[in-house]
């Protein structure tokens, strides 16, 4: 399965594309669904799980960690220890919640691309153990995506541990699949399309459920393929109500020998024109920062101080000790995006949430 660029009216958009009968394209060579595959035709699976809110339209949900000064979490708070603004505008907190045993729906994101490589172990070791203990088989789903040249769907929604395993395992690809493939062959890895896998993890699959949703990133947020931009990347996360954890994981070494590439990939796969490569490469660190910001998740770098195995721990804390607060606007104002700002009363503590929505009506 593949996905398509259109423009319309200025816009660029992806869409996936299907054979005659609708069911996705199988690639022959290949046992996996390319891209998206078509679970995000099905239900939702979470939709008949017990949840905090209603079903009333008008509700935001609001997702919130707090901190204190020391970046202790603090778990002992209740609905009159915040305040919340839309537009400015102070509004009433209808549902309040500091339990997590909403439904989560989990997106695992790893960036396969060249620069990565040399990390991929360290990165599939601990999220094997991640998956295994923040997943709750009879609560929880999950999947799993990969992304370099492209964006592949390793795993769809699941809760079977088992499955996920498997994906995981299928991460480390054989290495002519992964560099170049020789004459006639097809070259993977040779660019990363960061933007893209959350666009289409936001709108094909996560759209769809319901309960809390939160996207992990594994990569070092250098992206040099993507059909999409940053700003619709994130734009996508926030429609979906979903959040996203920044994970940097980078290699200090990976573009010593050009962007991301070899020399003459040409600009679609990464590379550069023989001779003259960049003397700088975008700041991952602050497109990864914005991401997480923007949605209300987190951002972490990997380093010897704090291994990757630390920061999953830190992930896993804050999904099972988050705030659920519901609210509806007082009132409509069409469609657009709102700006959200929930502020803890007690002075020092620090909230992270999402900066905001966007209303259909």
């Amino acid at each position: 399965m593949s996905f398509s660029v259109t423009n319309s009216a200025g816009k660029t958009s992806l869409k996936l594309s299907r054979d005659r009968k609708g069911a996705p394209i199988m690639n022959s060579t290949s046992r996996r669904y390319l891209i998206i595959s078509a679970i995000f035709l099905l239900p939702s699976l979470h939709a008949q799980k017990d949840t905090t809110f209603t079903a009333d339209v008008n509700v935001v949900n609001v997702f919130a960690t707090v901190r204190d000064k020391k970046g202790a979490i603090i778990r002992n708070l209740a609905k009159d220890d915040f305040t919340l603004e839309e537009d400015g505008r102070p509004q009433t907190i209808r549902y309040f919640s500091q339990e997590s045993g909403l439904p989560l729906t989990l997106g695992l994101l790893v960036d396969t691309s060249l620069s990565q490589r040399r990390v991929l172990g360290q990165e599939r070791t601990a999220s094997y153990r991640f998956l295994s203990q923040v997943l709750r088989e009879d609560k929880d789903l999950a999947f799993l995506i990969h992304f370099d040249r492209e964006v592949e769907l390793l795993q769809d929604l699941t809760s079977s541990r088992k499955e996920l395993d498997k994906a995981l395992g299928e991460l480390e690809l054989p290495e002519e699949q992964r560099g170049w493939a020789g004459r006639g062959g097809r070259r993977r890895g040779g660019g990363t399309s960061l933007y893209d896998a959350v666009l289409l993890a936001s709108d094909e699959l996560m759209k769809k459920q319901s309960g809390r949703k939160a996207l992990i990133l594994l990569t070092d947020g250098v992206d040099t393929g993507s059909k999409v931009s940053l700003t619709s990347a994130i734009e996508s996360a926030q429609r979906a109500d979903t959040l996203v954890y920044s994970i940097l994981f980078s290699d200090p070494d990976a573009y010593g020998g050009g962007f991301g590439g070899r020399p003459g990939m040409g600009r679609r796969g990464g590379g550069y024109p023989r001779g003259r490569f960049p003397q700088e490469h975008p700041d991952g660190k602050k497109i990864l920062q914005r991401l997480s910001k923007e949605t209300g998740g987190g951002f972490f770098e990997v380093s010897k101080k704090q291994p990757i195995e630390k920061i999953y721990d830190q992930i896993q804390e804050e999904l099972r000790n988050q705030y659920s607060l519901g609210y509806t606007p007082d009132k409509s104002a069409g469609a657009g995006y709102r700006k959200i700002r929930l502020i803890a009363k007690q002075n020092g503590l620090v909230v992270q949430t999402r900066d905001g929505y966007y209303a259909e009506r």
